[in-house]
């Protein structure tokens, strides 16, 4: 979910993403846990696709953005580096400028939308 209502955030790279809510998120969460499976868990996702996620992360940017460690006895692993706690920061910072700008706008753009229906559709 995004963290600021109607408005998600995307960064290319060569017209393939770079960041994302999604991509942040799965950042966040690998840097709280200390483990991308337990990251792709939290968000609903198997393993292979967090790795992947991972992978695309690390060759979009110039430093690697996670480390990992392959397991053994005591397990892998896997560290945010400080780069990639920076560029998830600048991500958030971006968002929040960018839903500040629009503000306005979104609200009254909002105001043309159906509202969610309360009531339950018989079955």
């Amino acid at each position: 979910m995004a963290r600021y209502p109607g408005l998600l955030l995307r960064i290319l790279a060569a017209n393939n993403p770079a960041m994302g809510p999604g991509r942040a998120r799965l950042v966040a969460l690998i840097a709280e846990a200390g483990s991308i499976s337990s990251a792709a868990r939290e968000m609903g996702m198997s393993y292979r696709r967090a790795w992947q996620l991972v992978e695309a992360l690390n060759q979009s940017f110039k430093e690697p953005v996670v480390l990992t460690a392959v397991g053994g006895k005591r397990g892998g692993g896997a560290v945010v580096t400080e780069f990639g706690k920076r560029l998830v920061a600048q991500y958030h910072e971006m968002e929040a400028k960018a839903s500040a700008a629009i503000a306005a706008e979104l609200e009254e753009f909002s105001t043309h939308l159906r509202k969610p229906s309360s009531k339950r559709k018989p079955r």
